[in-house]
């Protein structure tokens, strides 16, 4: 466990943060009172306000189709952060809230995992450890159903098939079981993005997507979106091996506990991932303890 956490802090992330309420301009600025350097209008097709930080870093605030008040809207894009970002991070999203910015059901939070240097068969762990806890971790989140059926759908059982049966070794053969046949350069907006877990970026970015969240102001859970999918990379790269076999169905009577079982072994122990843990495990019904609720008598 520790060197999953390990491996967790060695990677890189980012994430796209969906606002209302807010111009792109203000989100701009609110992120330079946290980050300072420079603040310009870059303009483009995205209508994009760029942040240069005194260490070369752009944070962006750009215009996002799905948020339709284009006046009033804005998605913040992250430069490539590590681990020690994570309190930075946390502070412009609180800069953000005090600005204005509000997370209807229409905005979400997408985090981007940093996977250049993992394998095809590590690549392809990532899908199967979310595949097999996906209905856990998205009631976890509080995915809206409304999304699942569109922007955010469940993983396709038809690649986890293909998946298993190819059991791919190089990035050419997984991408072959991703989107059943060969797309080396697969297009933005290919349809196979719309997944909680989107693999096309592998091929376009070098990073693996999740898109299961909502958006949110607070920033205890963007901290806490961001560190499980670092845990599920990190243990993705570090494992043995990973099955889709026998996916864990939801059960309401022991959610939490099954949730908190989950976490631990991916690494998130101690008082160093209270918060992360009381975060997203806080709409989960059950007891944390006892995975079949409290006997009597105790």
């Amino acid at each position: 466990m520790t060197n999953t956490i390990e491996t967790a802090k060695a990677l890189t992330f980012g994430t796209e943060l969906e606002y209302t309420n807010i111009s792109r301009e203000r989100a701009a600025r609110a992120i330079h009172t946290v980050v300072g350097g420079t603040v310009r209008y870059t303009g483009g097709s995205y209508d994009e306000w760029t942040v240069v930080a005194p260490d070369g870093r752009h944070w962006k605030a750009i215009s996002d189709g799905s948020l339709t008040d284009r006046a009033t809207s804005a998605e913040v894009v992250t430069p490539i952060l590590k681990w020690d970002d994570l309190e930075t991070l946390q502070a412009v999203v609180r800069a953000l809230r005090h600005a204005g910015a509000k997370t209807p059901d229409c905005t979400s939070q997408h985090v981007h995992v940093g996977i250049a240097d993992f394998d095809a068969r590590q690549i392809a762990n990532i899908a199967r450890i979310f595949y097999k806890q996906e209905e856990l971790i998205l009631k976890a989140a509080g995915t809206l159903e409304r999304r699942l059926q569109h922007y955010t759908r469940r993983t396709d059982r038809t690649f986890i098939e293909r998946l298993e049966r190819a059991k791919p070794t190089t990035r050419e053969a997984l991408n072959e079981a991703w989107f059943g046949y060969r797309n080396p350069n697969p297009s933005h907006y290919d349809g196979a993005r719309y997944r909680d877990i989107n693999l096309n970026n592998v091929w376009r970015m070098g990073t693996v997507e999740f898109r299961l969240f909502n958006g949110t102001t607070h920033a205890g859970e963007v901290k806490a979106h961001i560190q499980l999918c670092l845990a599920i990379a990190a243990k993705a790269k570090t494992a043995a091996c990973a099955s889709t076999k026998n996916q864990r169905p939801y059960n309401p009577a022991s959610a939490k506990y099954d949730l908190r079982v989950f976490l631990l072994r991916l690494g998130l122990i101690g008082r160093e991932f209270k918060n992360t843990r009381m975060h997203l495990m806080k709409r989960m019904p059950g007891s944390s303890a006892w995975k079949n609720g409290r006997p009597e008598g105790r």
